[in-house]
């Protein structure tokens, strides 16, 4: 089936198949390889993008359910030379270990601060739920996310 999607701001259309899960079109058709493929059963939350700006497991969808629609993957939110605000706080605050979670934690972290730019802790933990990391005690993730929301928020008292 052909599918067309808006991948990080590119139009692209592809022909896949009607069983291929989103998680492998992005890792092995479109070659972003920022999405991870993790348990394949959506507990871990590692292959976490946005799918019309909403947080979801690319590993629940197939490619086919994406038609038409708008995906942002870790690729799509800054580069090396211009970070994203979430991606510094994750380097500032050593909100990473290996790595593997950390990209979607970071776009669960983004849906989360888009809805609430001034998420408590509290609040801060409760929208990460649905990613799981196996290296951290989840702290400097947290201090990650509020790095990015002070750094969103600065020159905006009322987002």
């Amino acid at each position: 089936m052909k599918i067309r999607v808006n991948l990080n701001g590119t139009w692209r259309e592809d022909e896949v198949e009607p069983r291929l899960l989103l998680v492998h079109y992005l890792r092995d058709v479109a070659g972003l390889t920022g999405t991870h493929v993790g348990c394949e059963t959506s507990i871990c939350g590692a292959c976490t993008v946005l799918l019309n700006r909403d947080a979801v497991k690319s590993c629940t969808l197939f490619a086919v359910q994406a038609d038409g629609a708008e995906i942002t993957t870790i690729e799509g939110l800054g580069n090396d030379s211009n970070l994203h605000p979430l991606q510094q706080g994750f380097w500032e605050e050593h909100g990473l270990q290996c790595g593997f979670c950390t990209p979607g934690m970071i776009l669960s972290a983004y849906q989360l601060l888009c809805r609430n730019p001034r998420a408590s802790q509290e609040e801060i933990r409760k929208g990460l739920e649905g990613n799981l990391c196996r290296c951290t005690g989840y702290q400097h993730i947290v201090k990650a996310v509020e790095y990015a929301a002070r750094k969103m928020n600065e020159g905006n008292p009322n987002p």
